[in-house]
């Protein structure tokens, strides 16, 4: 699993012109699905999120959570984070999950978050997406769940 963190002041998304999802001071969260993924993942890397300390003190450092701070999340699905460039010129996919299962995880992590009292904004997977954010810092942190899993 792959998650592109990006501290926001403001997010949303549009399908279609029309706005589907959105969320205020808090994280704009694109998310990767690869094949090997279960929901165990999903639940360690929600906590890895959830408590990283990216937001700032009285003092202007980085040393408040999203919980700690009542931020929300606007949450994207985007296979494209697997994409493969190593040979040739055009991307390769396949290791990112099938749709099926990658929505099924997807939808989980969107639950995780729920379940935690976390406002949430999302995407819909699959879609053709426009995005429109508010970068604060700009922050922005991947976590690859081969990383962040084995430390």
């Amino acid at each position: 699993m792959r998650l592109v963190l990006q501290r926001v002041s403001t997010a949303d998304v549009e399908v279609e012109g029309t706005c589907c999802g959105s969320c205020s001071m808090g994280y704009m969260i694109l998310v990767g699905i690869a094949p090997t993924d279960t929901r165990e993942i999903v639940e360690k890397m929600w906590e890895k999120t959830k408590h990283l300390r990216v937001f700032e003190d009285e003092q202007q450092k980085m040393n408040k959570s999203l919980l700690d701070v009542g931020g929300s999340i606007l949450a994207i699905s985007q296979f494209t984070l697997y994409a493969n460039c190593r040979h040739g010129r055009r991307p390769s996919f396949t290791e990112a999950a099938r749709p099926d299962s990658a929505r099924e995880l997807y939808d989980y992590f969107c639950t995780c978050i729920r379940r935690d009292g976390v406002k949430l904004g999302c995407g819909v997977f699959g879609a053709d997406m426009t995005i429109h954010l508010t970068c604060i810092g700009p922050v922005t942190i991947m976590l690859d769940s081969n990383e962040v899993l084995s430390a």
